[in-house]
């Protein structure tokens, strides 16, 4: 939105999004737009995100021309979940989203159910939703807790919070131990989800009972079973995707989400850990398919900046080759390497890199496959090339089978050395038949024998970080 100022020389709108960024996006292949930042904030956590000194420290490093408006404050502290007016309001979401469906896209929002910012309206009017201190607390943690104003006087608040990092000092935390505060929460959640398909619930798993329990000592009951309910009871085809951390990955889709974030991949792909990614890629396929796999996010650095190059197309084919829905971050085709703080609207200029960009490319290319976007897949099982050599320890492999028969073999040397494998192919109709091998993402092409790869298995010799992802068919 900012960058669309220079070009038309005031503020933009979401109308103003040209239909051509749309087309793009439909022609990439993608289902879902998430929009973060869609909601609105006040002036209370614009002014937190503008004087904490460790926060602006890094702000002016990464826009050293760094202006006071460049500033916005966190898109999730957030004071009601209506568009502001600045950018079209909830009128111009809609027929953003209009323009979205006419291209068979759907947009995904937040919500974000563990807090609220510091001047939502319910802190001065219902402070009783709110998880309250007291001066022994303030004056033991001041980090954790802050005086408000309410229609009740002065009170102390908790600032919203998880079990491993500071409080977040724009939010406060909410009750869920209050019966009412649930309640009012699930008002807030179908009013959001009345202007998109689909919410991304930031750090979902904060409201769970029992981590609510550990984090505050109070009990709280479940949350998302009946609001989940009563958003789909509105609209049944309703997509809710959590982010979650600390393993919590299968409670979340217990608790009635579609999908929940897959950080266990993401974090041994970048350890290098090639056996926890085997034994991760172990897991029922259908379990997978609801997990969010990705290589960066908002909250995470520039996989372009932490990964080498050769790393990164490796993990990159591994993530998206992988069953689950596959999710990209804005920059992250072109190759950027700055990560932007959610506290700005406004990001460094920086050249796409071709070779990033035409990598990308040509995997989106590849995703678009019925195979890769309707089939099923199995983890398969490299075996030693030879006798003595232990570098197949160090390959995935996956087979995709689509709807029409397609078959795709993804093999990938997750090693920092070259390695070697054979691989057995579970299609018996291809014994005694002439097979093409062709690589979609390289020039490889091979012409075998079905009785070798269904027997013998397929061989393969790739450099350290190599991979392919191979077309099968049978040889004319």
């Amino acid at each position: 939105m900012r960058e669309l100022e220079s070009e038309l020389g005031r503020l933009a709108t979401l109308d103003d999004i040209p239909d051509a960024e749309f087309d793009l996006w439909a022609r990439q292949g993608f289902d879902w737009i998430y929009a973060l930042g869609a909601w609105s904030t006040g002036e209370a956590g614009r002014a937190i995100s503008r004087t904490r000194p460790e926060w602006r420290h890094a702000f002016e490093g990464l826009l050293p021309d760094l202006q006071e408006r460049d500033i916005c404050g966190s898109g999730f502290a957030i004071t009601a979940y209506v568009v502001p007016p600045a950018i079209g309001g909830d009128a111009a979401l809609l027929r953003m989203r209009r323009r979205l469906h006419a291209r068979g896209l759907r947009l995904m929002l937040d919500f974000v159910p563990n807090h609220t910012a510091l001047d939502h309206p319910w802190v001065a009017e219902r402070p009783e939703l709110f998880l309250r201190g007291s001066e022994t607390l303030l004056g033991r943690e001041p980090e954790n807790y802050r005086r408000v104003s309410t229609a009740r006087g002065t009170m102390v608040l908790a600032h919203g919070r998880d079990l491993y990092f500071p409080a977040w000092p724009d939010t406060l935390q909410l009750d869920h131990g209050n019966f009412a505060t649930q309640e009012a929460m699930r008002g807030e959640l179908l009013t959001a989800a009345a202007l998109c398909d689909g919410l991304r619930c930031d750090m979902a798993m904060l409201v769970l009972s029992e981590i609510f329990e550990r984090s505050w000592g109070r009990a709280a009951a479940p949350f998302w079973p009946g609001a989940i309910c009563a958003v789909r009871e509105r609209n049944p085809g309703f997509v809710f995707r959590a982010e979650v951390y600390w393993g919590l990955e299968a409670v979340m889709l217990q608790q009635g989400f579609d999908y929940s974030y897959d950080k266990t991949l993401y974090d041994r792909l970048l350890a290098g850990d090639a056996h926890g990614v085997h034994d991760h890629l172990r897991a029922d396929a259908t379990w997978q398919s609801h997990l969010v796999r990705f290589l960066e996010n908002h909250d995470m650095p520039r996989v372009a900046e932490i990964m080498s190059w050769d790393a990164h197309q490796a993990a990159a084919v591994v993530t998206f080759a992988s069953p689950g829905l596959r999710f990209f971050h804005q920059g992250q085709l072109e190759g950027r390497r700055k990560a932007v703080p959610i506290h700005l609207d406004r990001r460094p200029a920086e050249a796409s890199d071709p070779v990033i960009a035409a990598f990308y490319g040509q995997l989106l290319a590849v995703l678009r496959r019925p195979a890769l976007r309707d089939g099923t897949w199995r983890l398969l099982e490299p075996a030693p090339a030879w006798e003595g050599n232990p570098t197949h320890d160090g390959f995935i492999a996956g087979l995709w089978t689509g709807p029409s028969g397609e078959r795709l073999l993804v093999a990938v040397n997750l090693q920092s050395h070259q390695g070697q494998c054979r691989i057995t192919l579970p299609l018996p109709d291809l014994a005694g038949r002439p097979v093409e091998v062709a690589d979609l993402l390289g020039p490889a092409r091979y012409r075998h024998t079905g009785d070798e790869l269904v027997g013998h298995g397929l061989y393969l010799d790739l450099a350290a970080y190599g991979y392919h992802l191979f077309a099968i068919e049978v040889a004319p």
